[in-house]
């Protein structure tokens, strides 16, 4: 007969979570907080640093304990090696840590590589905003096919929205496994919004543009570098030089295309003010302050209906048709005249965008921490 864990070894069950991108972190975050108040856990935190430049900041502005970095990221490196990479380093950590449980989150080869090696060690693998599907399997690329791969391995699934559930129970999933918790990016909003605070650099743009219609902007999408990007660029350019009242803050990602396409773009406009990526209660402060945000950032889709503000999606497709649905959002598709239509239409009067602080957000109450940690403790036992 197998011998059962004494109560000294039932007391600390290890919790393993994987994580290496900036959303990670915002997501993670809350949950990382709530499993520090369990007394009969251990929390075990690996960055795999995917984001490195990046990711540094949210993890001192989160005061997230790092137990393990994998210093995963090299220049120009594949897919392939990056998963490689943090495959063979998991590995170690999970036979040195002897975990009870792993968590990842979302979509990104951090979460792939995190339940993969877990699966390979006959380790439980949790999946924070489980269900999430665009139906096309190569957009968003490879994040589509990622977090399909991750609900094959999971054995709990924490699903955000009542349509994720469905999906996965669509794809054979069993009920008993999935737990409907919402998206703990609320959790983190709702925070960031508890105080006025922000640095200076955030108080200078807000003041360089008081009394204009502030549009807010994020590009990062891999499958929209080769052709979309600047086609959106240049309707925006345009959308601003017929409208001097409006003014454009753009946070640009480090990634090269984006950042020279934004400078060739928008570099010598007045009414344009390039910044670069800012910490996590900055940037929802600016969000605060924006009258319309455009983005093709899947995390802006679940935190523009959690402040009440409309999004223009610069995307094809969406695995959160909630933001849709609500009335808080609108996707553009792939052409860049379609995005044109709709920021004139944003701008007409009577617009829908005046209605949406007044939605009901579909992603959560802002207490998805507290039910992930309850559902971890009932997946371990």
């Amino acid at each position: 007969m197998e011998k059962l864990p004494s109560s000294a070894e039932k007391k600390h069950q290890r919790v393993l979570s994987v994580f290496g991108t900036r959303p990670e972190i915002i997501k993670f975050a809350p949950v990382l907080d709530e499993l520090e108040q369990h007394p009969e856990l251990k929390t075990v935190n690996v960055c795999t640093s995917q984001h490195t430049d990046l990711a540094a900041p949210f993890l001192n502005e989160f005061q997230i304990r790092v137990d393990h970095d994998l210093n995963a990221m090299r220049p120009n490196q594949s897919l392939n090696a990056l998963l490689g990479r943090m495959l063979v380093a998991l590995d170690d950590i999970l036979e040195a840590e002897q975990p009870a449980f792993v968590l990842v989150q979302g979509d990104t080869a951090s979460a792939l590589a995190g339940a993969m090696a877990a699966f390979h060690r006959k380790i439980p693998v949790g999946h924070i905003e489980a269900g999430l599907r665009s139906g096309d399997p190569m957009s968003p690329f490879p994040e589509e096919m990622n977090r399909t791969l991750i609900s094959q391995i999971a054995t709990a699934h924490f699903a955000a929205t009542e349509r994720n559930r469905d999906t996965l129970l669509n794809e054979g999933v069993k009920a008993g496994s999935i737990y409907l918790t919402g998206n703990p990016v609320v959790d983190s909003v709702s925070k960031m919004t508890e105080t006025d605070l922000c640095s200076s650099a955030v108080k200078e743009l807000l003041e360089v543009t008081e009394g204009t219609k502030r549009i807010v902007m994020t590009a990062h999408r891999r499958e929209n570098f080769d052709s979309n990007l600047a086609g959106y660029f240049e309707v925006v350019r345009e959308f601003l030089q017929k409208n001097p009242s409006i003014s454009l803050i753009f946070p640009v990602h480090p990634n090269p295309s984006v950042k020279a396409l934004a400078h060739d773009y928008f570099g010598e406009m007045d009414s344009v003010h390039l910044a670069a990526p800012l910490p996590y209660p900055d940037f929802v402060r600016l969000l605060q302050h924006a009258w319309l945000i455009v983005s093709d950032s899947g995390g802006i889709q679940e935190e523009a209906p959690s402040l009440g503000k409309p999004l223009l999606i610069m995307r094809e497709n969406t695995e959160r048709p909630e933001a849709v649905e609500c009335g808080a959002a609108k996707l553009i598709g792939e052409e860049p005249s379609s995005l044109q239509k709709h920021m004139e239409e944003v701008l007409s009067p009577g617009s829908w965008a005046g209605s949406v602080s007044e939605l009901q957000n579909p992603f959560g109450d802002g207490e998805s921490r507290k039910k992930i940690v309850e559902a971890i403790c009932s997946a371990i036992g």
